[in-house]
């Protein structure tokens, strides 16, 4: 809870940690900000102060200012020639450890300059080649990798996926703390529901032994965890993919089962594509392109995709479009027209 002063200002809670980047980590967990996030903050935030000290001594960032700063980002730019996104995560960290953990909000803070976000077209694959490529992945991660083209969710909400969150019955799944820690709801797709139910039957097996040995429940998230201290045991908060072997809970150090770890479906989409003689520089993610320049294709409207896909905004959505617009023939090349004329 934040305190109030005399004058009814908002207080942020005091620190009660003396190392930066302890102090760092615990003010992102107040705000419960993602494990991804923290890493990335505390990356950064080590790094400006180690590149400090190799320019001019070790120094406390509150003993730096704006100069520092744009000095550190021009050398992440010039000599490290770091991507625009990267650049942009860099100057967000150290915003954040600005404002968030030494409680300051300078001038200069607003001042710096910070690179424009460039619209990319995504990679998408034809149907034909989501079938070759969902071909080559077979087990648990083709299961996946179906169940994130024929939804739409992005990786790590597939893999967050809990036993409670899929209906067969209404042919839905409920992704739970998307990105902007959104709730929504996606279609199950009828040809996943045998393979959808094998992989629960596989993952109850699991479920079963850590409960003969006795093995600690797998996150539940937020304070859950204290209010139903024996959710996580159950069947219902077991993850849909958990991970074959235990491991340590990055944040309290419990061993427990987490859910699969992101690289397999990585790797095994990698192969498949090459197995497939695709040369498209493909990810994950390109799924959940496909899926949404799929629906545009077959006539679903705009904002159905957006809903689906989680977006804030539809103009986030309008790339799919771009897509569209190039492969349904909206114009036509000039060189058509001179070798029609020729023949």
């Amino acid at each position: 809870m934040y305190r109030y002063n005399k004058s009814d200002k908002v207080v942020k809670p005091a620190l009660t940690s003396t190392r930066l980047l302890d102090q760092v980590r615990e003010r992102i967990r107040y705000l419960h900000y993602s494990l991804k996030t923290e890493k990335a903050y505390l990356y950064w935030a080590r790094f400006f102060v180690l590149w400090s000290a190799k320019n001019g001594g070790m120094r406390h960032p509150r003993d730096m200012g704006g100069v520092d700063v744009e000095a550190f980002l021009t050398m992440l730019a010039n000599e490290r020639q770091v991507s625009p996104a990267t650049h942009r995560q860099a100057l967000n960290a150290l915003l954040f450890l600005y404002r968030e953990v030494l409680g300051l909000d300078l001038p200069w803070m607003n001042q710096i300059g910070r690179p424009p976000e460039r619209k990319r077209i995504p990679v998408v694959f034809t149907t034909a080649e989501v079938q070759q490529v969902l071909s080559f992945i077979p087990g648990v991660e083709g299961t996946l990798a179906r169940l994130l083209y024929g939804t739409g969710m992005r990786l790590s909400e597939g893999l967050s996926v809990r036993v409670k969150d899929v209906d067969f019955d209404r042919h839905v799944v409920i992704v739970r703390s998307g990105k902007g820690d959104k709730d929504r709801v996606v279609m199950l797709p009828r040809s996943l529901e045998p393979a959808l139910r094998e992989q629960l039957v596989h993952a109850r097996a699991i479920w079963a032994a850590d409960r003969a040995r006795g093995q600690t429940g797998v996150y539940m998230p937020h304070a859950l965890e204290v209010k139903y201290p024996r959710a996580g045991e159950s069947w219902a908060w077991h993850w849909v993919f958990p991970a074959p072997k235990l491991s340590l809970d990055p944040r309290t150090g419990v061993e427990r089962r987490h859910h699969l770890f992101e690289e397999r479906l990585s790797r095994q989409l990698k192969q498949a594509c090459a197995s497939a003689g695709i040369v498209k520089h493909a990810t994950v993610h390109t799924l959940r392109h496909s899926f949404a320049t799929h629906l545009l294709q077959a006539g679903t409207d705009i904002r159905t995709v957006q809903e689906l896909l989680g977006h804030s905004d539809v103009s986030t959505t309008m790339i799919y479009t771009h897509v569209l617009r190039v492969a349904a023939g909206g114009a036509t090349s000039p060189l058509d027209a001179i070798n029609t004329l020729a023949h």
